[in-house]
Order: C-alpha cells, then structure tokens, then sequence
C-alpha cells in the first residue's frame, strides 16, 4: 500500500500518530480559518506518502471531517442558506473535474505542483484574515450567475490542489455576496464540502486512497473541527490564523530541504 523507504512503511505506528496528530490540528484550524490541507497535504508528503495518494488522502479526511463543522455551525444559524442551491453543484462537478486534470500528471510533476502552490494556499488564508469589517452585518446578496462561476472555478482550484479552498470561499463570499465572517465561514462549509465530494469521487476511481490509515484521521478530524467551530462561533480566531501560517512556514521548508536532498 505504501511505498518503500516512508515513514508509514518502515515504522507504521510512529508515522499513523504524526498523521492523527496533523488531521485534528488541521480539523480544528480548518473549522476557524479554512486550510486544512496546508497541514494534512505536507504532512502526508513528510511521511513518505505518494503526491497523489497525499492529495487523495487529504480529501478522505477532510470531507467526512467537515461534518462536524458544518453541524455545529447550523446550530448557530449561521450558514445562509438562500445561495446554497447555486453554488453546490457547480463546486461538486469543479473539484471532480479539477481531480481528474491532477491524476493526468505524473507523480514527479505533482510534487512540483504542490510545493508551488502551497505559498498560494497559504496567501489566501493569510488575506482573509486581514479583512477589514469582515464582521459587520451587510445586505446578503444573491447572484446566482456569480455563486456558481465562483463555486465552479474554486471547486476545481479544491480538486486540482485543495489547500486554501476554505479560504478562497470565504473571501468570494464576503466580497461578492457581502456575508460577515463567521457566515462566509459556515457558509462556505457546505460548498466546501460539495467541492470535497466531487474530488474525492474522483480519487476514490482512481484508487488513491489508503482506508486504514484513514478511519483514525477522520476521527481526529472530526473531533478537530467539531472543537474548533465552536471556537469560530465564540472568537475569529486570529491567534490560529497566525498559527497557521507559521507551521505551513515551517513545513514547506522541511519539503524543501527534502526535495534538495
């Protein structure tokens, strides 16, 4: 299932704990600030995991661990529903086609691919969390034209790559249908877990998912989300965001030293 020489392969339980560890902590960001696959994707690849089972693996965690999100944030009625029947089916079918244009490159490109658009991922989020009166109550607006391009383009943008999509959904959301932050945040919940559906259909095909590693991620991730939505609700959480930042920092850096070695 796993390759020779990685970390999974050689010392299973060292490499399964790093793993569980990285999925609650990306759950639980995930939940507050979007970007989950700025952790999940780089902690795959530093443990040896192929670019493209990484990729396929983030979206089998992730898209059962936004549940959690997207449960407590009904709860707190705060996903607009009026602009959810125009975006989610545009992002399913943008990530299941964005999945299928990343299976079609080789496995020495993807790695490439992922390591130069990891900064991108990591600008998004970084931008959201500097936006200005990102809480003040607006006038909702509900284009449905603009919700389903931009649910289609950042759909693919989720399957082709993933990390920042949360992001990306938010910020389209504040600026384009002018919900405040925390409803931007649980809004794009339910298009980012379209988006997740889509990709992961077309990874599940392909057969880049590994399921046994996968059951203890997702409960990890769940948990994560699930503490880390009920942080969003009560604070914007920009002590995470610059958490966030720092540890993708961190981890592009040990990719990079690894691809140079």
């Amino acid at each position: 299932m796993f390759i020779e020489g990685s970390l999974i392969a050689e010392h299973f339980y060292i490499g399964l704990t790093i793993l569980v560890i990285a999925s609650l902590t990306a759950g639980y960001i995930d939940a507050i600030a979007g970007g989950a696959g700025l952790i999940l994707i780089p902690a795959f690849l530093m443990t040896g995991l192929p670019p493209q089972l990484a990729l396929g693996q983030e979206k089998l965690v992730s898209t059962v661990g936004t549940i959690a999100a997207i449960k407590n944030f009904m709860k707190s009625s705060s996903i607009v529903w009026a602009i959810i029947p125009a975006g989610i089916v545009s992002a399913l079918f943008g990530a299941f086609i964005g999945a299928k244009a990343i299976l079609w490159l080789p496995e020495e490109v993807i790695t490439y691919v992922i390591m130069g658009m990891l900064p991108l991922g990591l600008l998004a989020t970084f931008f959201k969390g500097s936006m200005k009166d990102a809480n003040e109550e607006r006038p909702v607006r509900k284009s449905t034209i603009a919700v389903s391009i931009t649910c289609l383009i950042v759909g693919f943008y989720d399957g082709f790559f993933g990390p920042g999509t949360g992001s990306f959904f938010i910020i389209a959301l504040f600026l384009i249908n002018h919900l405040n932050l925390l409803k931007a945040s649980a809004t794009s919940k339910i298009f980012n877990f379209a988006s997740n559906i889509g990709a992961f259909v077309a990874f599940f095909i392909a057969g880049q998912m590994a399921f046994l590693i996968g059951i203890p991620m997702i409960i990890a991730s769940l948990l994560g989300n699930h503490l880390g939505s009920n942080h969003a609700i009560k604070t914007d959480g920009r002590v995470i965001k610059k958490i966030l930042i720092l540890t993708v920092m961190g981890m592009m850096m040990t990719l990079g030293y690894k691809a140079t070695m």
